[in-house]
C-alpha cells in the first residue's frame, strides 16, 4: 500500500491537473469571442435605440410646437405631419432590422472567428460560406453609407432648433440690458422649408418667441433631438467597426480556403 502522504500528494496533483485544464478550456472559450463584433454590436443597438427613441419623441414635439405657434391652420402642415408620422414608422422598421442585423453579423463573427475554428477541429470552408461573409462587407458598407446620410439629416433639426434658441438668447440679452427693441428680433420658420409660405402666422417675434423658448416642449424637443443625432453617429462608428470585422473575418475565409495555407492568424 502506498503511504498516505503519497496518495494525498496524487490526489492534489489531479486536481491541480483538472483546475489547470479547466482555465486552459476558459481562456481558449475567452479567446474564441469576436471582441470587435462584440462591441460594433453593444454600440449599434444603443445608437439605434437613441436614435429611434429620442427621434420619436422628438418629431412628435416638434409637429406640436408647429401646430401651437408657427402654423395654426391645418391644412398648412397637413402634408408636414404625414411626412412626420411616416417617418415615425420607419423608425420602428429601423430599429427592428438593426436588432436581427446586429444578431447576425455577431453570430458570424462567432462562427468566424479563428480561436473558435481551431476548437472545433479541421478547419473547413465552402464556396457558400465566402460568398455569405462577402455579401455581410458589401451589405455592411451600403448601410454604413446610407448611415451616414441618416447622421447628416439628424443634424438638420439640431440646426433648426439651434438658431431658434440662440435667437432667444439673444432677446433674453436685450431685454436684461434694455437697449433695443427686442420685437424686431424674429424667427421664421417658413424658410426651412417644412411649412409652406403663405402659412400664417409664419414667424414669431420677440417677446412672443421667448416664451416659446421657455417651453418644456421646446427644451426637450432640441435635447432629444441632440441625443438621437449622437445616436446616429454612434451607429456609423458601429458600423465602421463591423466593417473592419467582416472584411477581416472574409480574409480568414479566403486565406485558409487555400490548398497551401500552412500559418495561423
Amino acid at each position: 500500500m502506498k503511504p498516505a502522504m503519497e496518495t494525498a500528494a496524487e490526489e492534489n496533483t489531479e486536481q491541480s491537473q483538472e483546475r489547470k485544464g479547466c482555465f486552459e478550456c476558459c481562456i481558449k472559450c475567452l479567446g474564441g469571442v469576436p471582441y470587435a463584433s462584440l462591441v460594433a454590436t453593444i454600440l449599434c443597438f444603443s445608437g439605434v435605440a437613441l436614435f429611434c427613441g429620442c427621434g420619436h419623441v422628438a418629431l412628435a414635439g416638434t409637429v406640436a410646437i408647429l401646430e401651437q405657434h408657427f402654423c395654426t391652420n391645418t391644412s398648412d402642415h397637413t402634408l408636414f405631419s404625414e411626412v412626420i408620422q411616416l417617418m415615425q414608422y420607419v423608425i420602428y422598421g429601423i430599429a427592428s432590422f438593426f436588432f436581427l442585423y446586429g444578431i447576425i453579423l455577431l453570430a458570424e463573427g462567432f462562427y468566424t472567428t479563428s480561436t473558435v475554428k481551431e476548437l472545433r477541429g479541421e478547419f473547413k470552408t465552402s464556396a457558400c460560406g465566402r460568398c455569405i461573409s462577402a455579401m455581410f462587407v458589401f451589405l455592411t458598407y451600403v448601410l454604413g453609407v446610407a448611415w451616414l446620410g441618416v447622421f447628416g439629416f439628424s443634424a438638420v433639426p439640431v440646426f433648426m432648433f439651434y438658431n431658434i434658441w440662440s435667437t432667444c438668447e439673444v432677446i433674453k440679452s436685450l431685454q436684461t440690458n434694455g437697449t433695443a427693441n427686442v420685437e424686431q428680433i424674429c424667427v421664421d420658420i417658413r424658410q426651412y422649408g417644412i411649412i409652406p409660405w403663405n402659412a400664417l402666422p409664419g414667424k414669431i417675434c420677440g417677446s412672443a418667441l421667448g416664451n416659446i423658448c421657455n417651453t418644456n416642449e421646446f427644451y426637450v424637443s432640441y435635447l432629444l433631438f441632440i441625443v438621437a443625432c449622437a445616436g446616429a453617429g454612434a451607429t456609423v462608428i458601429a458600423l465602421l467597426i463591423y466593417l473592419m470585422a467582416t472584411t477581416y473575418n472574409y480574409g480568414v475565409l479566403k486565406f485558409k480556403s487555400r490548398e497551401d495555407c500552412c500559418t495561423k492568424f
